[in-house]
């Protein structure tokens, strides 16, 4: 983490026009027009917030993590880090962040890979990936756009610490968030943001303990 990278926010929440808070372990769907300030806080710290973004007017127009790594040379994200999508478009741009660095290589925890990883018995456990698939099939929000299973692409885990070493393989780690801390992004057009609080006990993404996170938009 680098400290040059901390930004802190101008918003305050009593301004704000949404002001939500998401369970842990479930998910959390909402539009953000363009121009508009999303906030997500990491309420306990160690919390992953696994996230994915759509155009929401084009849905097959997504968050792309290839593009998004390729154009800025870079595997994590932090404040002056952009979003691409898969058709080249900026879709959001990471304005104040005060954890320092965020995943965007590790993915969605589901059933399969909790089987391969922790065992067996593992396979029933809440993940991610049922996360996404549930709202998307029942969210209305997505249904009203037609989405489906079909529309599930590699996902940004915020504040969580997947470090990569020189060999190229990745740890899921301790995470360096910390209670009250925060990333925030401006949307560069109509998005809709997809979110499973991720519901981890395997690892120490979530500190092995899944905690509610505050999520909140400003004109």
């Amino acid at each position: 983490m680098n400290a040059k990278n901390l930004v802190e926010s101008k918003q305050h929440p009593s301004q704000a026009v949404v002001d939500e808070i998401c369970a842990a372990g479930e998910p959390w769907v909402k539009q953000i027009n363009q121009g508009q300030i999303f906030r997500i806080v990491d309420l306990e710290g160690n919390q992953a917030v696994d996230t994915l973004f759509y155009n929401a007017g084009h849905t097959l127009e997504r968050y792309s993590a290839t593009d998004t790594i390729r154009r800025q040379n870079q595997i994590y994200l932090t404040a002056g880090s952009k979003l691409y999508s898969n058709y080249g478009h900026i879709m959001l741009t990471l304005i104040a962040d005060t954890c320092g660095r965020h995943d965007t290589l590790g993915g969605a925890c589901a059933a399969e890979s909790n089987t391969v990883r922790y065992g067996l018995e593992k396979y029933p456990m809440h993940n991610c990936r049922d996360n996404f698939l549930h709202a998307l099939a029942h969210e209305p929000l997505c249904q009203q756009l037609g989405m489906s299973k079909r529309d599930l692409p590699s996902n940004i885990n915020f504040f969580m610490n997947v470090p990569v070493n020189p060999e190229g393989e990745l740890a899921f780690d301790d995470g360096i968030s910390a209670p009250g801390k925060y990333v925030e992004m401006r949307a560069e057009m109509d998005v809709v943001a997809l979110i499973s609080n991720c519901p981890q006990l395997n690892n120490p993404c979530n500190a092995y303990n899944p905690t509610p996170i505050r999520l909140l938009i400003w004109d």
